[in-house]
């Protein structure tokens, strides 16, 4: 008997498998990990860039008679404290009026009252939306119209931004 014949039989390598992979894969790995890690930071990058370059935004700039539409609005004082508001809701009333006796003269809009009046505001600028605002044309012929703080702020707020945005 050959004594190799005793020998057991050779062992066979395993298949190939899918773990771990070759050291060629490791690499490739760690470079698309970088490329996205370099791809994520250029879009960080880019973004820092065009804010930096990006003029800041110029104030607005109004026309003189919306300015001084604006002053006057400011200068108006406001009923708080439940204090009597029907001769600050005239003064808007006149304020607006003026404003569109000069912007539109065509539409005899100062002749306008009540409900056609808050319409034609908004549809000028419905971004104010005037037309929640029925005490701004009721309140001048209340005999005692008190509002309190919260409306009286979102009044003048929504004039504001209609002496500001109106067409």
């Amino acid at each position: 008997m050959n004594p190799l014949e005793q020998l057991a039989a050779p062992i066979a390598p395993p298949p190939p498998g899918f773990w771990p992979p070759a050291p060629g894969w490791w690499l490739l790995a760690a470079l698309l990990l970088a490329a996205l890690l370099l791809w994520r930071q250029r879009a960080r990058w880019r973004a820092w860039w065009q804010r930096q370059e990006a003029p800041p935004p110029a104030a607005e700039a109004l026309d003189p008679q919306r300015q001084a539409a604006l002053d006057e609005l400011q200068r108006l004082p406001r009923p708080y404290d439940r204090a009597p508001a029907g001769p600050w809701l005239q003064a808007i009333n006149a304020l607006l009026k003026r404003l569109c006796r000069v912007h539109y003269p065509d539409s005899h809009s100062h002749t306008l009252s009540g409900r056609a009046w808050l319409a034609f505001l908004d549809n000028r600028c419905p971004a104010a939306g005037l037309t929640r605002w029925m005490i701004l044309v009721e309140g001048t012929y209340r005999a005692d119209c008190r509002l309190d703080d919260k409306a009286i702020n979102g009044l003048q707020q929504a004039v504001e931004t209609w002496i500001r945005k109106h067409a």
